[in-house]
């Protein structure tokens, strides 16, 4: 039968709402929570097909936990392409399949740049990538490598998954086109580890690849375009929020789940100094998390969101002469496909310096030869350059006054604003803020909707200049106005956060999980060693016996090994640890070590450790779990060596062989560390 005439116009209207529907997917997919594009619906998650569709012969892989690999990776990207005409990408790992993976075709040049994280672990974005890699990869023969480690060497793991990745590829048939690399953070020669390595790989393109080198530029990877009706009054401008959903509101909050790319706003409820110190300063956090389905397990991590600190905001805007621009509105579109937009657009530039760049942290020599071209005037260029191409005089004007970005371009121009510098360069070459990560304090089986952090405050004085912890010092700024106390913080914090969506003492956090936990059966001793803040999570641990005694089970010894400077001004919960021992009874013993009391004589936690040796040899025999957490360059390998020696003496066997016999208990996870 034939349609009639509204029929027919039904159908019609019906097909082109679908046609438009399809259209506007394809030309406009949907955006994620973050604002940004998900790989998905730009160039999905085929890594060859990616490759492809945008002519590029380079990638630059990272494994990223703090944002350090990251932006290491994008420099680099940029140079490569400046420098040698090469169309170069970034490409985190979480952001693609691997399946074809061992297809790249070999005139495709890969660099790694892969961070160590924790007990030798790959990064969170790189964890699915190395499985892949040790269970299914079986033939990488058309892979051209190379690999840059990033680690540090008060680590027993150090740079694993750097040295991982190149055996691995080796292994596989992979062929490495340049030298292996690996920069030491314990050292303090992260950067310039990086930079020599940078320099091989160059020889090795212009020598033995024969790429030409041309003169390096900046070529900009976005267009910042201001706007020239939105204000920051309009409702979709961003001021900072974390992420797209808290500037719409078309995600319910307090739902997770909540990660790297999507934080909970929890608030903070109690808040209290830990020091009686009059030139150090810790604070005890309780964060609430009842309104949300946020969850965490003793022993996890709590990651804040940063923002910076009024008084740095205010000498990076006068470094780059940015005042009248606080409150401008701008969007970015980007010049190249494969580069995602780091932020909620349309922002303020304010909103981009309080709560997106790393602008208090040192500064890179590379980061200071780049921006040269870019300086007042000629002497400031000259000036710049030669600090910056030189390390000794790096070192001794810029890294020991322990300047930032800003510092260090004021003091080469000598006061006179850089003008000159676009802002998408700062965007593109400036690191972003990261989340910064705490050891939990509290218990998840006695606390199930609080979490507690413990942080000293970062502070040093040098000259007349702060130089001044992100997240640690606007936690004390939050402790002092929570508390109505007459201290005065060293800086400053806007406490209300865009739209006042920080009011009442909220902070944006995630949880990641840790594998520092305790035994399934809690009749297994447990001994616990952490010094200074490292008794936070041991704190956790023994709050979780107590829970555990109150629910009926047995719980087995519990040695902690804590100590500090002086037992009157830094001693951690000094008034909680008598409670604890009624709670417990005999099953708890604390030991502790206060390495300021006696001028004379130092006393650390491996000191106390080897008075209990014939305690400790007894309770190890038993099948007793080690813990150790704090400081990782010094402590934790000292403590090491204590449990050694204890096992050396009390077995009959050589401290060599001691030795190894901790490193099995770290294979069976009996002695588990928590160290930075």
């Amino acid at each position: 039968m034939a349609l009639d005439t509204l029929d027919l116009s039904v159908f019609i209207a019906l097909a082109v709402a679908v046609l438009a529907y399809l259209a506007k997917q394809k030309l406009f997919p949907t955006k994620d929570d973050s604002g940004f594009l998900p790989a998905s619906s730009n160039s999905g998650r085929n890594l060859l097909e990616t490759i492809k569709r945008n002519g590029k012969n380079t990638l630059v892989f990272y494994g990223s936990q703090t944002g350090t690999a990251e932006d290491y990776a994008s420099k680099l990207s940029k140079e490569l392409s400046s420098r040698f005409g090469l169309k170069s990408m970034t490409v985190d790992f979480s952001d693609y399949d691997f399946d074809n993976f061992g297809d790249i075709p070999n005139d495709i040049l890969c660099f790694y740049l892969v961070a160590t994280y924790g007990e030798g672990e790959p990064t969170d974005n790189a964890n699915e990538f190395v499985e892949w890699l040790e269970n299914e990869a079986d033939n990488l023969s058309s892979l051209k490598y190379t690999v840059f480690g990033l680690g540090n060497s008060t680590y027993e793991f150090y740079n694993s998954m750097g040295r991982k990745l190149n055996e691995k590829f080796e292994e596989l048939g992979a062929e490495r086109f340049a030298t292996y690399g690996e920069g030491d953070d314990g050292k303090g020669t992260l950067d310039e580890d990086f930079l020599t390595w940078k320099e091989s790989v160059f020889d090795t393109l212009k020598n033995e690849l024969d790429f030409e080198e041309k003169e390096l530029t900046y070529e900009p990877g976005l267009k910042l375009e201001e706007s020239d009706f939105l204000t920051i009054d309009d409702s979709e401008v961003s001021l900072g929020e974390p992420n797209k959903s808290y500037i719409t509101g078309t995600k319910d909050l307090s739902k997770g789940p909540f990660d790297h790319s999507h934080p909970y706003l929890a608030q903070i409820t109690k808040s209290r100094e830990l020091f009686t110190s009059n030139d150090r300063s810790c604070v005890h956090i309780e964060f609430d998390i009842s309104n949300s389905n946020l969850r965490y397990s003793t022993g996890d991590h709590l990651a804040v969101w940063p923002s910076n600190s009024n008084e740095n905001i205010e000498t990076f805007i006068k470094a780059f002469g940015l005042e009248s621009k606080n409150d401008t509105v701008f969007q970015l579109k980007k010049l190249d496909p494969t580069i995602a937009i780091p932020f909620p657009t349309p922002i303020t530039y304010g909103a981009v310096i309080r709560h997106h760049l790393e602008i208090s942290g040192p500064v890179s020599r590379q980061f200071l030869s780049a921006i040269a071209s870019f300086a007042p005037d000629d002497a400031s260029k000259q000036r710049a350059n030669k600090i910056g191409n030189d390390k000794a005089i790096f070192a001794q004007e810029i890294t020991q006054n322990l300047f930032n970005i800003a510092d260090t371009l004021l003091y080469v121009s000598q006061g006179k604003p850089w003008t000159k510098v676009p802002f998408e360069y700062l965007i593109e070459n400036v690191a972003h803020l990261q989340p910064r990560y705490y050891s939990i304090s509290s218990s998840s089986l006695s606390e199930k909707t609080t979490i507690n952090v413990t942080a000293v405050i970062e502070t040093e004085k040098k000259d007349n200049r702060w130089v001044t912890g992100v997240v640690t010092n606007l936690l004390k700024n939050i402790e002092i106005v929570q508390n109505k106390s007459s201290d005065k913080p060293v800086v400053t914090y806007d406490l209300k956060g865009p739209r006042g969506k920080f009011s009442n003492f909220k902070l944006p956090v995630h949880v990641r999980r840790s594998t520092f936990k305790l035994p399934s059966n809690p009749n297994i001793p447990v001994i616990l060693v952490g010094p200074g803040t490292g008794v936070a999570p041991l704190r956790g641990f023994i709050r979780d016996r107590i829970q555990q005694k109150k629910n009926g089970s047995t719980i087995g010894e519990t040695l902690l090994f804590y100590g500090c400077r002086n037992e009157n001004e830094d001693f951690l919960y000094k008034e909680e640890w008598p409670e604890y021992a009624k709670e417990l009874g005999e099953s708890f013993e604390i030991f502790t070590a206060f390495s300021r009391h006696d001028p004379n004589k130092k006393v650390y936690v491996q000191h106390k450790i080897l008075e209990q040796k014939d305690k400790i040899n007894k309770l190890l025999e038993s099948g007793a779990f080690i813990y150790v957490c704090g400081d990782a360059s010094h402590m934790a390998r000292d403590v090491q060596a204590s449990f050694s020696k204890i096992l050396a003496e009390g077995r009959g066997i050589s401290e060599e062989k001691a030795g190894e016999l901790v490193r099995s208990f770290k294979v069976q996870n009996r002695y588990q560390e928590d160290v930075w």
